[in-house]
């Protein structure tokens, strides 16, 4: 059971975020691209990044945009097309690199697929797919974002595909968190042996996953009309959707909130006014020493990028800076410089610049 303590201490620091703190960066352009959705850093220099319709692109250290031929087919439609990158946790040896989409009829499933990446011929080989969600359909939200755990084994995030009611459905992939090994199976300590996929359950549209230097499980999602969520990842854990939530129905209508329902885990953070959060990572990087131990992300609605102090139970956002455009990832570097990715048409990945 959820500590109740815990739904006390969401609803103390869950309080809106308003003031744009002072830009302690400029931005430096790097590339631009058509409806990029997630970048990956290379060890070498560069970036993979991915665009909504289908092109895996290859940024090299000099900003020069490569395409990479050896991609899945992806249906582009609405919110779903081709979504996160993601690099093996043994990356340098291996160069397989992990992608995830929406295809098919009906509204398209969640795959996830990997290929070794050759630079020089500018290819993914021996790609293949590993795993497809079950049951498949829906519209939109796909959630499809992967974080690798200390342990190596694969994290995927499945969003319920605006229906909500799958969320709370163990054997349904939708509406979850998914812990699978590399190859994409089940792993085997999974906490629900009757949907062994399952790491957790009760989620809307996860739309960013990290590990922090303790090891720990971080995720945000988006709410439905506000209630936008930072939740600490713990297995077993059901997180409520679409029984509770700190938001409303689009209709207007009421949502009762985590605090009516102790057995569902509250969020560690909730915005009321949406931020709409986007890419999501764990920041102990040199270049913003002030930042280290902070969470760092994306907003889409609120054209941000946002700050977020993490502790053994709490969250709470302590910057937010304007960036005059819609935010649809963040990343750093293994130098410590951080990136963020403009969302939509002529889209750019920009540098941030510390100020003196």
């Amino acid at each position: 059971m959820f500590r109740p303590l815990l739904t006390a201490l969401s609803a103390l620091i869950a309080l809106p975020f308003t003031a744009m703190a002072d830009t302690p960066f400029s931005l430096e352009p790097v590339a631009r691209f058509e409806q990029p959705w997630a970048m990956a850093p290379l060890p070498q220099g560069g970036f993979l990044v991915t665009e909504k319709p289908g092109r895996l692109a290859h940024v090299t250290p000099s900003g020069a945009v490569q395409t990479i031929t050896g991609t899945p087919t992806v249906t582009d439609d609405g919110q779903v097309g081709l979504h996160d990158v993601a690099l093996a946790p043994d990356f340098d040896r291996s160069n397989l690199v992990y992608l995830t989409w929406v295809d098919g009829a009906g509204g398209g499933a969640l795959h996830l697929g990997r290929g070794r990446l050759d630079l020089a011929g500018q290819q993914l080989t021996e790609f293949q797919v590993i795993w497809r969600a079950d049951p498949m359909g829906g519209d939109g939200h796909p959630g499809a974002m992967i974080a690798f755990g200390p342990d190596g084994h694969l994290f995927l995030t499945s969003g319920d595909r605006q229906l909500g009611d799958p969320a709370q459905v163990l054997d349904d992939s939708r509406g979850k968190i998914l812990r699978l090994t590399p190859e994409g199976e089940a792993a085997r300590d999974n906490p629900f042996p009757d949907a062994p996929e399952v790491w957790t359950l009760g989620h809307r549209n996860p739309y960013g996953l990290t590990f922090d230097a303790t090891g720990r499980l971080w995720s945000h999602e988006m709410g439905p009309r506000g209630g936008d969520e930072i939740n600490l990842i713990t297995p077993g854990q059901n997180y409520g959707w679409p029984l509770v939530s700190e938001g409303r129905r689009y209709s207007g209508l009421d949502i009762p909130d985590h605090a009516t329902r102790p057995e569902f885990a509250p969020p560690l953070l909730a915005w009321p006014p949406t931020v709409a959060p986007a890419g999501l990572i764990y920041y102990d990087g040199a270049g913003f020493p002030d930042w280290q131990g902070s969470l760092l992300l994306g907003g889409l609605a609120s054209q941000a990028l946002i700050r977020v102090e993490i502790g053994p139970d709490r969250a709470r956002e302590v910057a937010r800076w304007d960036m005059g455009a819609r935010i649809r990832d963040v990343a750093a570097d293994a130098t410590g410089q951080v990136y963020v990715l403009q969302d939509g048409s002529d889209a750019q990945l920009l540098r941030l610049i510390p100020k003196p």
